[in-house]
Formats: structure tokens, C-alpha cells, sequence
């Protein structure tokens, strides 16, 4: 089993900046993905972001790319979500989840087998 602990949520003003944290535990050397997604009241959870622990690589949903930057420190078996110019529509529970499986291009929430218990994240206008 893998835990996954968030962190770095709060309240800010739209146009600012927040850093997610998270970090995983367990049998973390067997993620090969760990990804950002989150969820707003009334809406479904969506992908934001998600990077391969192997060679780093990223790929990101049409509505952050530019602003929302995900990294990760392997022997720290962390991954942060740099948010930046951030928006109202930005508001919503921010989930940390990963994945063993090698489908790295696959998005869905479904393909996640371990998740965080959410930050929430508030942009006010």
C-alpha cells in the first residue's frame, strides 16, 4: 500500500500563487506516476496535472498549462503543483494520487490507484 499526504492549501486572491506538497509513504518505490486532480462542489474530479517519477516527464490539462508547474523529488518520494496566476474557477479540493501502472498518458481518476485526502485551495476575485 501507498499513503499519499497533501499539503500547501489555503486562501488567496485571484492573480496569486500557492505550492501543493505531497508526500507519499509505503511502498512508494513502486509508483511509476504521480498526478494532481481536483474537485470542485457540484462538479466531477478532473486531471490537472501528472508527471513520471522515472524521467520526469509531465503533461498537464488544457486549463493550467503556463501556470500550474508539477515537479517531484524521487528519494524524497514528494511531487508539488506550483500554481500560479491563479483564478476563481481554480477553486476546488486538490488531490495528490498516484499510480503503479505504466499508462502514464492515461488521465482518467479511474487509473489512479492510491489518493490523498484533498487540500482545499480557494481563489477569491
Amino acid at each position: 500500500q501507498v499513503q499519499l499526504v497533501e499539503s500547501g492549501g489555503g486562501l488567496v486572491q485571484a492573480g496569486g500563487s500557492l505550492r501543493l506538497s505531497c508526500a507519499a509513504s509505503g511502498r512508494a518505490f513502486s509508483i511509476y506516476v504521480m498526478g494532481w486532480f481536483r474537485q470542485a462542489p457540484g462538479k466531477e474530479r478532473e486531471f490537472v496535472a501528472a508527471i513520471r517519477r522515472g524521467d520526469g516527464s509531465t503533461t498537464y490539462a488544457d486549463s493550467v498549462e503556463g501556470r500550474f508547474t508539477i515537479s517531484r523529488d524521487n528519494p524524497e518520494n514528494a511531487v508539488w503543483l506550483q500554481m500560479n496566476s491563479l483564478k476563481p474557477e481554480d477553486t476546488a479540493i486538490y488531490y495528490c494520487a498516484a499510480k503503479s501502472r505504466v499508462d502514464w498518458w492515461n488521465t482518467a481518476a479511474t487509473s489512479y490507484d492510491y489518493w490523498g485526502q484533498g487540500t482545499q485551495v480557494t481563489v477569491s476575485s
